[in-house]
């Protein structure tokens, strides 16, 4: 798979997410998302690289759990 078919796959059909797209996705700012990953590594995002990546499915859920944000 080449970086075009992946950009080319929509944002609600990945599995995992950069931190700009779930923040555009989910409509939280880019600094709350880092913290949230940051506080919640290996639960709702992974550390890969040198960027945290969200996983979708579980975050969806992080979100309808918790009273706020």
């Amino acid at each position: 798979m080449n970086a075009e078919s992946n950009e080319a796959l929509p944002v609600s059909e990945k599995y995992m997410l950069t931190i700009k797209e779930a923040a555009a996705y989910f409509n939280i700012g880019i600094k709350k998302l880092r913290r949230i990953a940051e506080d919640n590594l290996g639960t709702v995002a992974v550390y890969c690289g040198n960027r945290f990546l969200i996983i979708r499915p579980k975050f969806e859920e992080f979100i309808l759990n918790s009273s706020e944000i």
